[in-house]
């Protein structure tokens, strides 16, 4: 069986020559640009997508507490909690593994990331005891296309506590700011311990009370970022991101004590803001490939495992992909599922590269290059090496989606139409069949269906909406892609 993954990087390298390193480099440039065309609040003087403006800025006033910045997740204008603490952790996560590799753009990604890790320090240190998650009534948000400049929607402040726990948001919010805190440890010290400190209290609360906040804030945010995983692979993940940025044991006894209730027996082939299990497997197998930790022996296993499912033709493939090439996963945003999987393909390719280690699938060997390759292959599909030879980022090469379900993107700018559009007002933008004019770059957009189709539509959202977790793992990759 072993020759088989010979041949798969034989067919799989057939379409490297379509990207060079400069390609991924702009890419790269680009996709961090896009986290500037999501920001919430006041905005900096080097603020570099200048159709934007200051919005949202009296968020958390109807309570008393400053819930000013973050992003907005997506096309609208609520603060989900959820989706962008996994941002963070996954912004965080890209640049501590491939940082080296973003050369000139290190600066911009950590600016990036401070963005959404400064939000989440306001949100969790607001109120002792509690831990703000989401700022934006959705519904009412949802029914209006107004940039976030003219934002006239509820402006509602929702919080999980001892009594409303929420220990899947606030176990990932544990991990965001333990991430970050390993970026920021050497450039800014007294900041990289104040993450940390919060982390562990945040991880504390959300072990002590512990509950889903799907369950505690019912719909408000269901059905948009609904819980369905359970908060136990997020209490598995925080302790883990925990343990990596401070190196206390008591961490790694959290993990060993519950992780066999915590879904690390579970083979799980799906990585999103919703379920780390994948993740948190690749990022204790670190442990045992670097270490030899047999405590984390399991991990590494089960890394294998979902990684062997990634790869087309091996005994343990769980994985669908397009005729064109690109893993799928689900009609609705799938190119989070490439990017996320793209990442912890690369990552797992460096941590065995780096302790001489392989993957093993049944009774054959998996090589760093052969994830590499297969990394490259859904990437590259991103970028354009596909059946309808465009870009699913948008300002990168020469087609590429121009309608996007993004509502600061679709309606004209401030800038140039100062006077305010009305929540119904924006509609006739929504329902225009113009180009969005003003240009959300780097912005990946959920990409095409099973059969590579793409309709460039702004109202077919499960196509057309971009995502900060979709760009986030994206950030890493491309770094990595732009360095080989």
């Amino acid at each position: 069986m072993a020759p088989l993954f010979i041949l798969l990087a034989l067919i799989f390298s057939s379409s490297t020559s379509a990207f060079t390193s400069s390609h991924y480099s702009d890419a790269l440039t680009k996709s961090i640009l896009f986290f500037e065309g999501q920001r919430s609040g006041n905005l900096p003087s080097n603020q570099r997508l200048k159709w934007r403006a200051d919005s949202a800025v009296n968020d958390g006033s109807s309570t008393n507490v400053d819930l000013v910045g973050g992003y907005y997740d997506a096309g609208d204008n609520v603060k989900f909690g959820l989706p962008m603490a996994f941002t963070t952790t996954m912004l965080a996560w890209s640049i501590i593994e491939f940082g080296d590799s973003m050369k000139s753009e290190v600066g911009n990604a950590k600016t990036a990331l401070r963005w959404s890790s400064d939000y989440l320090l306001k949100a969790a240190t607001a109120t002792p005891g509690s831990l703000y998650v989401q700022v934006g009534e959705p519904h009412s948000d949802h029914s209006c296309w107004e940039r976030p400049e003219d934002m006239d929607t509820p402006r509602n402040v929702y919080k999980v506590s001892p009594q409303n726990p929420g220990s899947d948001v606030a176990a990932e919010t544990a991990a965001a700011l333990a991430a970050a805190s390993i970026v920021f440890q050497d450039s800014d010290p007294s900041y990289s311990r104040k993450l940390l400190q919060t982390a562990k209290n945040v991880f504390d609360f959300a072990d002590k009370y512990r509950g889903s906040y799907s369950d505690s804030l019912g719909s408000v945010v269901c059905p948009f970022y609904c819980s369905y995983s359970g908060y136990n692979d997020e209490l598995l993940w925080g302790a883990a991101w925990i343990h990596r940025a401070s190196g206390d044991a008591s961490y790694m006894s959290y993990i060993q004590s519950n992780g066999h209730t915590m879904g690390s027996d579970d083979d799980d082939f799906s990585f999103s803001w919703d379920d780390k299990r994948p993740g948190t497997k690749v990022l204790l197998a670190k442990g045992f490939l670097e270490k030899q930790n047999d405590g984390f022996q399991l991990y590494k296993q089960h890394s294998d495992n979902y990684i062997c499912s990634m790869i087309p033709g091996s005994p343990n493939s769980q994985a669908r992909y397009t005729p064109g090439g690109l893993l799928y996963k689900q009609g609705e945003s799938n190119l989070q599922y490439v990017t996320t999987s793209s990442f912890l393909l690369l990552t797992y390719a460096k941590y065995l590269d780096s302790y001489g280690g392989h993957a093993s699938c049944g009774g054959s060997t998996v090589t760093a290059e052969t994830l590499i390759v297969q990394a490259k292959k859904q990437i590259d599909y991103i970028l354009g090496d596909n059946p309808m030879k465009m870009s699913y980022m948008v300002g990168f090469g020469d087609k590429y989606p121009t309608r996007v379900h993004h509502r600061g993107s679709s309606v004209p700018s401030v800038r140039v139409h100062p006077d305010r559009i009305s929540c119904d007002a924006g509609h006739q933008y929504f329902n225009s069949q113009s180009p969005n004019p003003n240009l959300l770059i780097g912005a990946i957009v959920g990409g095409p269906d099973s059969n590579d189709n793409y309709a460039d539509d702004r109202s077919n959202y499960s196509q057309s909406e971009p995502a900060t977790y979709i760009n986030a793992p994206f950030v890493g990759v491309a770094a990595f892609f732009s360095g080989r």
